[in-house]
């Protein structure tokens, strides 16, 4: 089982296929893990085709399990937040000899690209924002939905978990707005391509994709693009938009 050890966190990682290297970082909140690329939470299968095996047959997929979630470990600080994951992401990179790299974001994972093209814009060369979370008046009240259900298989572990600790992280990672880990400001200023993948439900609002569509200055917006009906939409967009990039990479 491949397991990178980093600094303070030890990050299990898969790779399928050969090519300039993308970086998948799978939905479920938190809970964000390699399956759940292909399932979700509660088992069922995805209303879009398995990425990692539609993609890797041009591109190096690297899949992980976010820290303190599927079969990666690391402690838990208060001071902890969108750049912790971050640190987790490049380092990870560095350790496999990754310099540039295309990243793939679904839900919380699209903050966490974003996060990314902020902090690593000379090694991001594009990013795909699959169903960005992000603050509406709707979902204000269950912004942290993911990180309850997370936190509570943490309280289950035998060494059991510091409550201060989760509750300095989780107002790290939520208490913001727009789509948590980076502004408007940030957004409006990344040169990153950008393709994203509209949400159409209350944790993943539209009106989220589209507000990323309109400040990002080099940016794709697709919509109508889940459902076994739309497979060829999805896989198609993601490759074109890739495909556009390689010149680049």
């Amino acid at each position: 089982m491949p397991i990178a050890h980093l600094a303070n966190a030890d990050i299990y990682y898969e790779i399928h296929g050969q090519g300039h290297p993308l970086l998948m970082l799978a939905p479920g909140g938190l809970l964000s893990h390699v399956e759940l690329w292909r399932v979700t939470r509660d088992g069922k299968p995805r209303d879009y085709p398995d990425p990692i095996a539609a993609l890797s047959t041009r591109y190096r997929c690297i899949a992980i399990d976010q820290r303190n979630a599927g079969r990666s470990h690391a402690p838990i600080q208060a001071s902890d937040g969108w750049q912790t994951y971050a640190e987790d992401h490049l380092r990870l990179l560095d350790s496999l000899g990754v310099d540039r790299f295309h990243v793939l974001g679904s839900c919380i994972g699209a903050s966490f690209a974003l996060k990314l093209c902020a902090l690593a814009p000379d090694r991001v060369t594009g990013a795909i924002l699959q169903q960005p979370i992000g603050l509406s008046a709707a979902n204000a009240a269950n912004r942290a939905e993911s990180f309850d259900s997370w936190a509570d298989g943490l309280r289950q572990r035998p060494e059991g978990v510091d409550e201060a600790a989760l509750e300095g992280l989780r107002a790290n990672l939520f208490d913001g707005d727009f789509v948590y880990s980076v502004s408007r400001q940030t957004v409006a200023a990344t040169q990153t391509p950008l393709l994203i993948l509209a949400g159409n439900d209350i944790l993943h609002p539209t009106e989220i994709a589209h507000e990323i569509a309109r400040l990002a200055p080099n940016a794709t917006l697709v919509e109508d693009w889940k459902g076994e009906d739309r497979s060829d939409i999805y896989t198609g967009s993601i490759r074109r938009f890739l495909a556009g990039l390689d010149q680049y990479a």
